[in-house]
């Protein structure tokens, strides 16, 4: 068995990734793969908990979600790449830890407050949307992780995990190791409109996107707010443009811009042009891996079901250990009346 710390992490399967996804979490996650022993996945489950109403498109997602995450360079040789539902066992964990965690616990959570009072089109007075830490907590524990890699803005997320975990050692025994945050780099990486890059705001650059909806989309992205003439100098430091240089642009061509910017010796729909460039040069491998994956269907069911496969017999042993823990191991007194 491996010796190395155990990384797990997932992502929703809400549509294809953006920009925000793959610098926010996905490029992070390429860089652990040689130090720790890595799981990642499709969360489809965890989209039903906004999107129950219509699952028309969650399993056409959930591929596409495992195509971006090998064309942005996960190998499933040296990670585990599955899909949350193809094993099991997360919803019985998840039901076993949803006994021991307190509604009052799962009612502070404060993204959950705030995605109620955020997401007005759908009904999300649901135990599921209630209950999804619950579930994450699951996905985690049921690899035995050490590390789940956050930002430093998301480590209060985890604490609930934590929480749980403790509660669940208190009471059965020291089954899980309790999760810690991996803190990983998280750019700013903003949307179209200058506000979080996000699907639901409708602001986002997907890593699939051609070069023709890139320029388009560059061409209406928000700019300095204080430059209302083309001869007005510059601030790069405020401008939502020049997040996307920080992100895609190397050192040089960023001190060229900002500098030229601040002397009025480029214009915001110059710089925008510049930007889509450096855009479509950087997501064009991306999007051409992607494609070549989307096109060989039954390579990418293939790395699905060998990816899952593997994630479900460290799950199995999972179950075994909590189930024997919590004296539920009926596979063991079965078989010693069969002798």
């Amino acid at each position: 068995m491996s010796q190395k710390a155990v990384v797990l992490s997932g992502m929703r399967s809400t549509g294809p990734l953006h920009l925000g996804n793959y610098f926010g979490a996905v490029k992070n996650w390429v860089g652990l793969q040689d130090r720790y022993e890595c799981f990642y996945f499709a969360a489809d489950w965890h989209a039903l908990t906004t999107d129950y109403a219509d699952t028309g498109e969650i399993a056409e997602n959930t591929l596409h979600v495992i195509a971006d995450f090998i064309a942005a360079g996960l190998d499933p040789e040296r990670s585990v790449i599955f899909v949350q539902s193809m094993v099991p066992e997360h919803a019985e964990l998840h039901l076993l830890l949803s006994m021991i965690t307190p509604l009052g616990m799962l009612e502070r959570v404060p993204t959950y407050k705030e995605q109620i009072r955020e997401i007005q089109n759908k009904d999300l007075s649901t135990y599921g949307f209630l209950g999804y830490p619950v579930l994450q907590t699951g996905d985690i524990l049921l690899y035995r992780a050490h590390l789940v890699p956050v930002g430093e803005d998301q480590a209060s997320h985890l604490e609930l995990s934590r929480e749980i975990t403790r509660k669940f050692n208190r009471f059965y025994g020291e089954v899980f190791p309790e999760p810690k945050a991996l803190f990983t780099p998280t750019p700013k990486v903003p949307g179209l409109d200058g506000r979080k890059m996000s699907k639901s705001y409708g602001n986002s650059i997907q890593l699939c996107d051609s070069e023709e909806e890139i320029r388009r989309k560059a061409s209406s992205m928000f700019t300095d707010p204080t430059r209302i003439r083309r001869t007005d100098p510059g601030h790069p430091e405020s401008c939502n443009l020049y997040d996307f240089h920080r992100l895609v642009s190397p050192p040089e061509l960023q001190e060229k811009v900002a500098r030229e910017c601040r002397l009025a010796q480029i214009g915001c729909v110059d710089d925008k042009k510049l930007i889509a460039d450096r855009l479509i040069e950087y997501l064009t491998p991306i999007r051409e891996r992607r494609e070549a994956l989307i096109a060989d269907r039954d390579t990418l069911l293939d790395i699905v079901g060998e990816g899952s496969r593997k994630a479900r017999e460290r799950a199995q042993e999972t179950l075994d250990q909590v189930r024997s823990a919590m004296g539920f191991d009926y596979q063991k007194l079965l078989a010693k009346v069969a002798r």
